[in-house]
């Protein structure tokens, strides 16, 4: 293994200026995301259980709003490396209007269908009653969230990270603040449970768009153009880049999807199980933040690389990304390992839900380094080299004729505990990481949208 990298300070140094603020964002996100559930554990498991579950169509949304805006984002990065600025200004305007298409899809079924939507994961008819109430209030903030998106990503790829990390850490802290006045009736605030944490949560992500076009015009950025040149793009153009990005949303829906039916899998197995489930995602999604940063700013160096017509550097920069990921992920899991007694006091849990989530936690240590090793390959190479029909692909092999079936037979078949039933969905991953190995190795990922 070659290690001589760590003596390449230019390309630490511009690792790091993308990955620091992306990664601190993301920790921010996590934490008080975190706060979130345990400021609503207080309410009981089946509290828990109903956030959880209403979250889950926010997730699915989020996931194929990151597969179109990061679809586009490829040509912006690549665009970028080439020191154009007029064709991003024309992506970032398809972008926001595909992605607020996407988000008026799910506001109309959050707001006028929430019982049927969450009738998909679970019978408990208090956990559906609860959960109705939550996506009904958080539904309206689907597309300001969508264009947030679109703006966020576009601005990433063109290494203006700061701007996205004030917006969004911003927007966090006035949702948890607000959150927990209406949770608990603080102040002036009547106390309204779950319903509280939806406000909270729909006025942080509306908070966010407000702050992230205000930064972008006040700062004169690169973006910061008239409605008519964000919108006035041919058609011809507009094709071009939906070859490309159509894969990376038609991979984020099947995989979102098959996350849920995960989540439906582990919610049929008990209210118990999905409540230690969604304890675990928490604690997960701390761990990540590391490898979020990672992998965003190896997608975009890439991109810039690509575009500059350095090839050989951007496969170069998945490799030592790749290295780094996987290390930091064996200190990641043992970390998680020594905190799941703290974690779990944290919660009111039953004794069954303690054990599970204790089992969750020791299941993801052991398992995150092949989990990284993926999302590092997945998103740093497949995604940012443009070779998302492959992605697809190997995606949609990994969680329909592996993972889903895995996770069906250990849990109605075998009728094992959550989490061993989650210790079979990691066998996808296994699968995902001996294909991907492979297409990194051979190159074949790296492909050049903007010099043709």
């Amino acid at each position: 293994m070659n290690l001589s990298f760590l003596k390449d300070r230019p390309f630490l140094k511009e690792m790091l200026v993308i990955a620091v603020p992306i990664s601190f964002q993301q920790l921010i996100n996590a934490s008080l995301n975190m706060i979130d559930v345990i400021m609503v554990g207080q309410l009981g498991e089946t509290s828990i259980a109903a956030l959880g579950l209403s979250n889950q169509v926010f997730f699915v949304l989020i996931l194929l709003l990151f597969g179109t805006t990061s679809g586009m984002a490829i040509f912006t990065a690549q665009f970028w490396g080439k020191q154009e600025l007029e064709p991003i200004r024309k992506v970032l305007g398809m972008s926001v209007i595909t992605t607020s298409l996407i988000a008026l899809a799910f506001t109309l079924a959050a707001t006028l269908m929430p019982r049927t939507v969450l009738g998909f994961y679970t019978n408990d008819a208090e956990v559906i009653e609860i959960g109705s109430q939550y996506l009904r209030i958080v539904g309206l903030s689907y597309i300001p969230v969508a264009i947030a998106t679109s703006y966020i990503a576009v601005l990433r790829s063109i290494q203006l990270v700061r701007l996205t990390v004030i917006a969004t850490v911003s927007a966090l802290v006035f949702k948890t603040i607000l959150g927990y006045m209406l949770i608990f009736g603080i102040w002036i605030f009547p106390p309204l449970g779950v319903r509280g944490a939806a406000i909270g949560t729909a006025s942080g992500w509306t908070l966010e768009l407000i702050l992230l076009i205000g930064f972008v015009y006040a700062q004169r950025t690169p973006l910061a153009s008239n409605l008519r040149t964000l919108f006035s793009f041919d058609l011809s153009f507009f094709a071009r880049v939906l070859r490309t990005t159509l894969p990376a949303m038609a991979n984020e829906l099947f995989w979102s999807v098959g996350i849920t039916t995960y989540n439906a899998i582990y919610a049929h197995i008990g209210t118990d199980s999905i409540a230690a489930i969604n304890v675990n995602a928490t604690i997960e999604e701390l761990g990540f933040v590391v490898f979020m940063g990672l992998g965003n700013a190896c997608a975009v160096m890439v991109g810039n690389r690509i575009g500059a017509g350095k090839k050989e550097e951007a496969y170069e920069t998945v490799r030592r990304v790749i290295i780094l990921s996987v290390s930091a992920a064996w200190i990641v899991g043992l970390i998680v390992f020594s905190l799941r007694d703290v974690v779990v006091g944290l919660y009111d849990l039953s004794p069954n839900g303690v054990t599970n989530v204790r089992m969750l936690m020791l299941m993801m240590a052991c398992t995150l380094w092949i989990r990284m090793f993926n999302f590092s390959t997945f998103i740093g190479a497949l995604r940012a080299g443009g070779d998302t029909r492959f992605a697809l692909l190997m995606e949609i092999c990994s969680i329909w004729l592996i993972g889903v079936p895995a996770a069906y037979f250990a849990a109605f078949v075998l009728h094992l505990p959550v989490y061993y039933v989650y210790l079979f969905v990691i066998l996808e991953e296994i699968a995902k990481a001996f294909v991907s190995a492979w297409r990194f190795r051979s190159r074949k990922w790296i492909h050049d949208l903007v010099n043709v």
